[in-house]
């Protein structure tokens, strides 16, 4: 399973309810993933964080995640469904369309809580906590 930015965040601030899902996740064996787009949203604001603690707490979660990068089948199908959801009118970040590409790619499901732009996304399934 795929985790997008939105829960890499919530892990980092410690939030409950993607504390148990990660735990729920564990316990079923379910490996856990995160892409090299949550990295470049991620490392974006971690300049700016002033706190030494916090972002070593970033440094090591992002280490010791398991990655997929975003290779060129991934980049096409993003490609493809970033055109798509344009041509409909539902368009949605970039970055959540470069995540889905890989997801589709990987076979991988996305636990998210930006569960608005994602459902708009045709054959992938998203999980919330």
């Amino acid at each position: 399973m795929i985790l997008d930015t939105t829960a890499i965040i919530d892990i980092l601030k410690g939030e409950s309810k993607i504390a148990e899902k990660i735990r729920f996740l564990k316990n079923k064996n379910i490996p856990l993933y995160i892409t090299s787009i949550s990295v470049f949203e991620i490392w974006q604001g971690v300049k700016d964080i002033e706190d030494e603690e916090k972002r070593e707490k970033i440094y090591l979660l992002l280490e010791m995640m398991a990655n997929f990068s975003f290779d060129i089948p991934c980049a096409k199908e993003a490609g493809f469904i970033h055109a798509s959801l344009k041509k409909s009118g539902n368009i949605i970040d970039p970055e959540d369309s470069m995540i889905a590409g890989i997801a589709k790619i990987k076979n991988e499901e996305i636990l998210t809580r930006n569960v608005k732009h994602f459902q708009r996304i045709k054959d992938i399934i998203i999980e919330t906590y």
